[in-house]
């Protein structure tokens, strides 16, 4: 079926069962998936964001549509074209919920009328410069469908209904608890005429004795009861909606339908991403490689900077990459300086360039993966009877067992729970086991050994203010490791700096 968002059918199909991830909690792409569709949960969007595209050209049909949609116009109609769809569903809603039939039917007829009109306008507003085969596809498809015997005659149709309801006129006698409702027969209407007889004795402003009635949407049993009257006394127009209710009960065309809810697939990113780029920050559409030649300018962690924005703070961007036999990144430097940022930062970049989506920077060519894995530190979880160094190691050879050479894996902070002299041998082994699968990575680590273990290997340095090194940067940079982080850096977590010991004596 014609889509805007998937190229290949399969990627289609992988939706309907898609489950969040393994990686997207270590990358904190749940956070950002949650900020991106928070809005939108009517359309249940997290499944499309669950499912990476397979090959280049399914990624480009994505890219393609984005950049479409930076035209400020097809922007504009889009979103006025999903005002137009939510109005409807809230017609459809309320009309499911009412309990009398007539009014159940009126209540449809809007919601048709809103759908038509809606249409019709989005086809007129296509017939711009479009580029993306995903809106040049739709609105081929749009012109015929609107320029269709079917669409034709449920447009017409709705509205000579709607306009023949709209002219029908009756009056009510009361008395006591009767009714009687007769066809209106130019009755003179004499509230006009007493108003204009009583108007001579007004003096000055009044108090209003008018009685105000409770605007309830569903009627009442005496209102139901006039409305059947009413439609005995009209019996050809109400036949004909009773037919017009049941013909159209799926009237909607599947195709409009997916696009409704496809189509937030982009505007809900835009609608993201535009808060960052109103603080200066930017994105590109990245170039998708089979290649490991790979780089990003002027990059950071989506999630973390959603964050410094909202507490009006500055967010510092990164640039990294690789080149020739390099492959792997480890990143050494002071706690809380950086590092696990860049790590994210690497990750979010390639998932998200993955499912066709604009990335942070601006400017980034990224490798089409076939699997992202991620290794954090894990709190120690008694049920599962392994020790922290084991469970560790357990889960980096799973990890390593189902890699290839198109994977990536980011490692953050492993073997911290063991001596130095056994971090080192066993993150050479694993070093080992990367190095030969010829795999992307990034190793967040305070073993500076590994920093020049090979030709494969970028030393990359979360950096501190030359002035004062307690002061971190943030910026994380493209050098050999000095060797000092890793002292530092323990020393704090332990708090053993002079500051800190000279407080617990103290004390």
């Amino acid at each position: 079926m014609l889509s805007i968002l998937f190229k290949n059918e399969n990627d289609r199909v992988r939706v309907k069962n898609a489950q969040m991830p393994e990686c997207f909690g270590d990358l904190n792409l749940d956070q950002i998936v949650n900020s991106i569709t928070s809005k939108k949960e009517i359309y249940d969007l997290k499944p499309y964001f669950y499912v990476k595209l397979e090959d280049v050209d399914s990624i480009k049909y994505r890219q393609e549509v984005m950049m479409d949609l930076e035209n400020e116009g097809l922007f504009e109609n889009v979103t006025k074209f999903e005002d137009k769809m939510r109005t409807m569903k809230k017609c459809f809603d309320q009309s499911d919920k009412l309990s009398y039939k007539y009014q159940k039917e009126r209540w449809f007829i809007d919601g048709v009328e809103i759908y038509c009109n809606a249409v019709q306008d989005l086809s007129k507003s296509l017939a711009v410069d479009l580029k993306s085969r995903g809106f040049l596809d739709f609105s081929y498809f749009l012109k015929d469908y609107v320029d269709s015997d079917d669409f034709k005659s449920l447009a017409i149709q709705t509205k000579r209904l709607k306009d023949e309801l709209s002219q029908i006129r009756y009056t009510l006698f009361v008395k006591g608890s009767a009714i009687k409702v007769r066809r209106y027969d130019s009755q003179k209407n004499y509230s006009q005429e007493i108003e204009e007889i009583f108007e001579k004795f007004r003096q000055g402003s009044v108090k209003s004795y008018s009685v105000k009635f409770n605007e309830l949407v569903d009627m009442n049993h005496v209102e139901a009861k006039i409305l059947d009257f009413v439609a005995m006394l009209y019996p050809d127009i109400f036949e004909e909606l009773d037919g017009y209710y049941v013909k159209n009960a799926n009237f909607m065309n599947e195709v409009i339908s997916e696009f409704t809810r496809e189509i937030q697939f982009y505007i809900s990113y835009l609608e993201y991403i535009s808060q960052f780029k109103r603080n200066g920050l930017e994105f590109c559409i990245p170039q998708i490689t089979q290649e490991k030649e790979i780089y990003a300018n002027s990059t950071f962690d989506l999630a973390l900077a959603d964050k410094l924005i909202k507490d009006q703070k500055s967010v510092v961007t990164n640039d990294f990459y690789l080149k020739d036999q390099e492959r792997i990144f480890v990143v050494a430097g002071p706690n809380q300086g950086g590092k696990t940022t860049f790590a994210r930062t690497f990750g979010q970049l390639h998932y998200l360039a993955s499912i066709g989506c604009p990335v942070p920077g601006n400017e980034a060519k990224i490798f089409l993966f076939d699997q992202l894995f991620t290794h954090f530190e894990r709190e120690e979880n008694i049920n599962n009877l392994r020790g922290k160094l084991e469970d560790e190691l357990f889960r980096i050879n799973l990890i390593l067992k189902k890699a290839t050479p198109r994977s990536v894996v980011i490692i953050n902070e492993m073997f911290s729970s063991t001596t130095l002299e056994d971090a080192l041998f066993l993150s050479k082994k694993v070093m080992t086991v990367i190095y030969d699968l010829d795999i992307l990575a990034v190793w967040v680590t305070f073993i500076d050994e590994i920093t020049s273990m090979n030709e494969k290997v970028v030393s990359m340095v979360s950096t501190v203010d030359p002035d004062n090194p307690s002061v971190r940067t943030y910026k994380v940079l493209r050098k050999p490791s000095d060797g000092l982080s890793y002292a530092i850096s323990v020393a704090e977590k332990y708090h053993l700096t002079y500051k800190s010991l000279k407080e617990r004596i103290r004390s």
